[in-house]
């Protein structure tokens, strides 16, 4: 039965788009979502600690720029399952040729696309349609204390993002501004 998930490299080293291939038929669509076997070349020994959902209300709205530092930085896997999102990640790795360039997604239930967010990069994403819901499957465990973040206007990245934004979370508008001072993760 279908579950073929294939893999795209986008124009930053590591973080890659997985697409599910559904299998339709008169009943409706089955589509896998998560395969160790068939991700194990992006995703190599790391487990899978976490599994959590945001729903996010309002279109327009942004959750983030938010990243994980040492030693508790993680991988996600995001998925939309219902609505469809602007997914944005930026790499924050510290040498890397691409340090501080974002890359956009649109995913949503109906495209099977789901973002793999390696170690050492900011997400963020803005709803396109009400009731937006996504699916994240992290690697390591959430600790608030190593939690950061890039605001999501932050000129140094100059993310843009395809609506007006309607709705922001205090800790959100409050992250600082990328300075001289960054370094990277």
């Amino acid at each position: 039965m279908g579950g073929i998930l294939k893999i795209w490299q986008t124009q930053i080293s590591g973080l890659v788009v997985v697409e599910a291939m559904p299998y339709v038929d008169s009943r409706g669509v089955f589509t896998r979502v998560f395969c160790n076997r068939e991700l194990s070349v992006v995703i190599g020994s790391r487990q899978i600690t976490q599994i959590s959902i945001s729903r996010t209300v309002k279109i327009g709205a942004v959750r983030g720029m938010h990243f994980q530092k040492a030693p508790n930085a993680e991988m996600k896997l995001v998925r939309c399952v219902k609505g469809r999102v602007f997914d944005v990640a930026v790499d924050l790795r510290t040498n890397s040729p691409t340090f501080l360039k974002w890359h956009a997604q649109e995913i949503s239930n109906f495209n099977s696309l789901m973002v793999v967010i390696p170690e050492g990069f900011a997400h963020g994403f803005q709803a396109l349609d009400p009731e937006s819901e996504l699916l994240y499957l992290n690697t390591d465990y959430y600790k608030p204390e190593l939690e950061g973040g890039l605001r999501y206007d932050d000129p140094s990245l100059d993310i843009m993002w395809p609506l007006p934004i309607t709705e922001l979370s205090n800790r959100d508008s409050n992250h600082k501004l990328i300075d001289s001072n960054f370094k990277g993760l």
